[in-house]
């Protein structure tokens, strides 16, 4: 019998459709309560900061190129528990607000679902991330995947086209970095008019 409710269906067999049928599983999740996506979110999140700090306190010498973690493997235990806890509490604050600045995007291309979808919408669009971002060299590659994953999920539940949902993702990318293009143009002027004699 097929279910159409995804709260029916157990949690790696939703996992495993975001992964290789995402639209349909986002059409599934378009009525889904709150603290069954955030649930999923958490548990995620959780098993990603592990296998990350695992990975990259025990072999950060594999990753030569990135010092900071380099570093982490040659301090121990308590570096260790400190790149845990960065993981885990700034993807907790960071998914509410990286959906706040998404969700201007999706107000100025017409989307009318409200935030909470476009929350959905990262949560679930992340789960490449969350399954397989741990691996050293190619978490580049599953964030493309998620990305174009969020890209589905704001199509889907926010109810707009693609082109929409692509440009709903540029468009605060695009503001802020004009924000900040102007912001260091102003600095180093006014450093230059202040330096001068």
């Amino acid at each position: 019998m097929r279910r159409d409710n995804m709260e029916d269906i157990g949690f790696l067999e939703k996992t495993k459709g975001f992964l290789i049928k995402p639209s349909e599983t986002f059409n599934k999740v378009k009525k889904e309560e709150m603290g069954n996506v955030l649930k999923y979110f958490v548990v995620w999140l959780l098993v990603y900061a592990i296998l990350s700090t695992i990975v990259f306190t025990s072999i950060g010498n594999m990753l030569g190129v990135f010092s900071f973690l380099y570093s982490l493997s040659m301090l121990g235990l308590g570096s260790a528990l400190w790149l845990f806890i960065i993981l885990l509490v700034g993807g907790l604050i960071w998914i509410f607000i990286s959906a706040g600045i998404i969700h201007i995007g999706v107000l100025v291309v017409g989307g009318k679902q409200g935030y909470y979808q476009t929350l959905k919408a990262l949560i679930y669009g992340g789960t490449p991330g969350y399954v397989l971002g741990w691996i050293p060299f190619i978490m580049f590659l599953t964030a493309i995947w998620a990305f174009i994953l969020e890209i589905l999920g704001i199509r889907e539940l926010q109810e707009i086209s693609t082109g929409k949902a692509v440009l709903a993702i540029l468009i605060p990318i695009i503001i802020f970095g004009v924000i900040i293009a102007i912001a260091a143009t102003v600095y180093v002027y006014t450093s230059g008019m202040i330096g001068a004699p």
